[in-house]
């Protein structure tokens, strides 16, 4: 190892957690949990842990409605249109994706989802599907009070989202609304949820000790399964219910500054250069949005010092996100002694003059780099696991980063296993597109108890032509003909 290697790796090892910190880590993290839980607490505490009104996971007394479902996934530049078909305990899914440009999350609440409802028209419409009236489960991956099953209000914009209109709103009302500017569709939002809930929901019609959801991904958060008398902002007048998912919020942990210790100035540096400085601390160490940035805001720092490059940078490495989470992935793709992606990397960001020595150090900062990021997850998942005190738990992960860096899952699983409880088993899971199918399950369970009021009226259904008008018998013959049992 020659002077700039020994002088880079002596640079960058404030990147590696020990276990005491971790472990200081699990401790304010679970005080977090304490205060956003309890109501006198929580309107200063920055990890809101709000409550769902999702109560339970799919388990043999509790199964859905079989039937075709639409689920809209909102989380980040782009959404997902989804059509969910539930034949027992199978899903099958038809996907499209859809871009949301720069001046739709800097414009108007009003148009953005004016976009929204306009792409529903064309997914039913491609499908010929536009003549029924369809139940849809809306994952929201924002933060949000949730007021009720299919209701919830926007706290705060984060991703890089300004849409003005929105905060405080109920982001329910506002895809009503403009579904209902159209007139040329008949969808019924049934559901809201994170895609936290939706991930677990989801992994859980399979697994059945699933009471965990996680996302790494462009965001991170997570959310569990909670015993309903720790949950003091859970305020639904249901006499038999005992648990409820919570929704952590856990990117906001370290907002009041208790994450300090751990922070480096680069991750200084990306907190000020984003688009809300000093919020979404922890998510701002972890996820895809910004491990790329923290990788870069290193790279030109070295370079700086001629430690890197031959001193001589980039127009690509200087420029803000000019280095994606995705490269790290890649790097890291690499073994020890091959640089094929590392060098296709730094080809790609103007940097064709790198030298082996250079491609090992960029490899060095991008595993410190993940590797921390991994260990921060470690702390959050083993202080859910220990606050649950479960026997055994299955942790439903979904998320970019998790399902695309080749060592991230062995990462999380290793420091995990050191940091939880040692009477606790748990296992970790990818649960594919979990958080869109999770949102049509919810939906399915709103749609059951919805036949069910709608029976004794003799309203419309979901399912049925818009157009088509049913007597109570032909209502029962349509429940009947749905197969859905709990």
């Amino acid at each position: 190892m020659d002077h700039c290697q020994k002088e880079i790796d002596l640079l960058t090892r404030c990147l590696i957690l020990a276990d005491d910190q971790l472990q200081q880590i699990q401790s304010l993290l679970m005080n977090s949990f304490n205060d956003g839980l309890k109501r006198e607490t929580n309107p200063v505490a920055p990890v809101k842990m709000f409550p769902t009104f999702v109560r339970e996971v799919p388990d043999e007394k509790n199964k859905y409605v079989e039937g075709k479902f639409l689920a809209l996934d909102l989380g980040g530049t782009n959404f997902r249109v989804l059509l969910i078909e539930l034949v027992g305990d199978e899903l099958h899914h038809e996907t499209e994706i859809y871009t949301i440009a720069d001046e739709l999350r800097n414009g108007t609440g009003e148009k953005l989802f004016d976009y929204i409802a306009e792409c529903i028209f064309l997914f039913l419409d491609k499908r010929n599907l536009v003549e029924f009236r369809m139940p849809l489960g809306f994952t929201f991956s924002f933060p949000c009070k949730q007021e009720g099953l299919n209701s919830a209000r926007l706290t705060t914009w984060t991703k890089g989202f300004k849409c003005t209109g929105v905060e405080g709103e109920d982001v329910v009302k506002l895809l009503r609304e403009a579904i209902d500017r159209r007139n040329d569709i008949e969808v019924e939002v049934m559901a809201i949820v994170n895609d936290t809930t939706g991930t677990m929901v989801s992994c859980a019609l399979q697994n059945k000790e699933c009471r965990v959801g996680l996302i790494v991904g462009t965001g991170t958060n997570a959310c569990y399964m909670e015993t309903i008398e720790n949950v003091e902002l859970y305020n639904e007048d249901i006499t038999d219910v005992n648990q409820v998912v919570v929704n952590t919020e856990l990117g906001a942990f370290g907002d009041n500054n208790v994450l300090n210790f751990a922070r480096t100035r680069w991750d200084h540096t990306v907190d000020q250069l984003s688009a809300e400085p000093g919020k979404q601390i922890f998510e701002k160490m972890v996820s895809g949005m910004y491990l790329g940035e923290i990788v870069r805001c290193i790279l030109c720092e070295l370079t700086q010092r001629r430690l890197v490059f031959g001193g001589k940078g980039s127009v690509q490495l200087m420029t803000p996100k000019g280095f994606k989470t995705a490269y790290i992935s890649a790097i890291e793709s690499d073994s020890k002694d091959d640089y094929l992606y590392t060098r296709q990397v730094m080809a790609e960001i103007g940097l064709r003059h790198a030298t082996q020595s250079d491609y090992d150090m960029v490899k060095l900062i991008c595993s410190r780099i993940s590797t921390r990021a991994a260990h921060l997850v470690s702390a959050a998942v083993s202080t859910i696991l220990n606050k649950m005190q479960r026997p055994y738990t299955t942790v439903a992960v979904d998320g970019s980063v998790y399902k695309f860096h080749p060592h991230f899952h062995q990462l999380l699983e290793e420091k995990t296993l050191q940091l939880v409880k040692p009477e606790i088993k748990f296992d970790i899971k990818l649960s594919e597109d979990g958080s869109g199918r999770g949102a049509a399950l919810v939906a399915a369970v709103a749609t059951k108890q919805d036949i069910q009021r709608k029976i004794s009226t003799g309203n419309r259904l979901a399912f049925e032509p818009v157009n088509r008008k049913n007597s109570r018998m032909e209502l029962k013959q349509f429940l009947k003909s749905c197969n859905e049992t709990f």
